[in-house]
């Protein structure tokens, strides 16, 4: 039975989609690179430089796999992902998020955590970490003033069973290779594969032209502070505790 922090969490989010409908309109109108599903990665400089060092990401994210087990699912952090995700097949690694920095993660990953926060306008951070057969079912993002950025970081073979539809193109990730997208677009994404997919999840501020640039950051600093990233912050740093418990009272091998 869902708690009253829960619900209240549910109801904000619920409300402020209806709200932002005609806002999301004017934001697509006033986007600066255009409003399309997908988006030529090479228009962003700073996605160059994820390719060059996706190595050293991908060092890290080995590391962080060694507790692949133990990591939170995804809708144990961010409660609104319950509509699509209810088991433990899709897990993540949050590093950012709207203002919050996880000290304990991006101390264990720090040259991802470098690099993200070099990326212009960057909102949340995290890996995404999809299990064997895990399908994400058709949905859209919340919000038109943040775009979505995923670098292949571990996509097993063969690459065409793992992939991710938006509006009505497919595509499939590459292992050091960007893919950006308007997530507000319907979409959805699968691991139909026999092994674990792994992309660096980030969401990015769309570049608008002005007086839409200023509403949007406005936007964005509210979100900042809404029950739904700080439910999202207290549940994130429940995890890290038990986490950090756990391993303390591993036994050593």
């Amino acid at each position: 039975m869902a708690s009253l922090r829960e619900k209240i969490v549910a109801f904000t989010v619920a409300a402020g989609e209806r709200a932002l409908e005609p806002l999301e309109r004017w934001l697509g109108s006033s986007s600066l690179i255009g409003d399309t599903p997908f988006f030529d990665a090479d228009d962003f400089l700073w996605a160059q430089g994820l390719e060059v060092n996706w190595e050293k990401i991908r060092a890290e994210l080995d590391a962080v796999l060694e507790d692949q087990e133990h990591l939170p699912n995804f809708q144990d952090i961010s409660v609104d992902q319950a509509t699509m995700t209810t088991d433990d097949r899709w897990k993540t690694y949050f590093l950012y998020g709207y203002g919050f920095k996880s000290d304990a993660n991006c101390e264990r990953c720090p040259e991802t955590a470098k690099l993200c926060e070099q990326i212009p306008g960057m909102k949340t951070a995290m890996f995404s970490i999809l299990a064997p057969g895990k399908h994400l079912p058709a949905h859209e993002g919340p919000y038109k003033g943040v775009m979505r950025y995923h670098l292949g970081l571990l996509i097993p073979e063969p690459a065409q069973e793992c992939g991710i539809r938006v509006d009505t193109e497919t595509r499939h990730w590459a292992e050091g290779k960007s893919m950006i997208f308007d997530d507000t677009y319907e979409h959805e994404a699968w691991n139909h594969t026999d092994k674990t997919r792994v992309v660096l999840f980030v969401d990015f501020v769309r570049p608008l032209r002005q007086p839409a640039k200023l509403v949007n950051w406005l936007v964005l600093w509210a979100i900042a502070f809404s029950p739904f990233i700080s439910d999202a912050k207290r549940r994130e740093l429940d995890w890290e505790k038990r986490f950090e418990l756990l391993k303390a009272h591993r036994v050593p091998a």
